[in-house]
């Protein structure tokens, strides 16, 4: 009997072992580069471009903008009445986007000088967490001048611009977006209406 029992143990001892050696040989076999696959973004429809013209008779300026765009004025200096009246948002809702535009007259009170350096400040103080600033100038045919800047990295404002003649036009503009900055998530968008703004700034004409 006790060798029976002996035989068993010796068994149960050896089966033990050798369930051990096998898990260990499994685990030895796993990948240990391992690489998690990148954070996805919901995919964004974007949509069929077609401009339209701005051209109402009481504004300095006129240009042609998406047909999905809407055009409110900007109430946020109402005070500002000598500026404010010309002081419009071109509100993209299907893609969350909202381009911000300023108009200030060049005179005695904002000389051309002080309005560049505003729109300077203003960009690389709303731009802090940007990776870069690059600021490519511009030229139209209609007599428009200035610079874009694009905006790498997590910034508020990936693109902006101020367009000018010199003499007596400025408009600044700004993209923002209504969700938390992200580089990633937000570059298709950005990249198509940087296209769109683009087309803004080459069919400005000043009146």
């Amino acid at each position: 009997m006790k060798d029976t029992l002996d035989f068993y143990s010796k068994r149960n001892i050896f089966s033990l072992l050798f369930l051990m050696l096998f898990v260990l040989f499994f685990e030895s076999c796993q990948d240990d580069n391992f690489t998690p696959k990148p954070r996805g973004y919901y995919k964004i429809d974007l949509p069929i471009r077609q401009y339209q013209t701005f051209n109402d008779i009481s504004y300095p300026y006129s240009f042609s903008y998406p047909v999905y765009a809407d055009i409110v004025k900007d109430t946020t200096f109402f005070d500002e009445k000598t500026e404010n009246p010309w002081w419009i948002n071109i509100d993209f809702k299907s893609l969350g986007g909202k381009l911000y535009i300023s108009y200030k007259e060049i005179n005695q009170k904002h000389s051309l000088n002080t309005l560049l350096e505003d729109s300077y400040q203003m960009t690389h103080f709303h731009t802090k967490k940007a990776d870069y600033i690059n600021e490519p100038e511009f030229h139209t045919a209609n007599n428009v001048h200035g610079l874009y800047y694009d905006v790498g990295g997590n910034a508020a404002s990936a693109f902006q611009f101020y367009a000018t003649d010199s003499v007596k036009h400025f408009i600044r503009g700004a993209l923002y977006f209504d969700v938390t900055p992200n580089a990633d998530s937000l570059k298709p968008v950005n990249q198509f209406l940087r296209e769109d703004i683009v087309n803004i700034v080459n069919s400005l004409k000043w009146k």
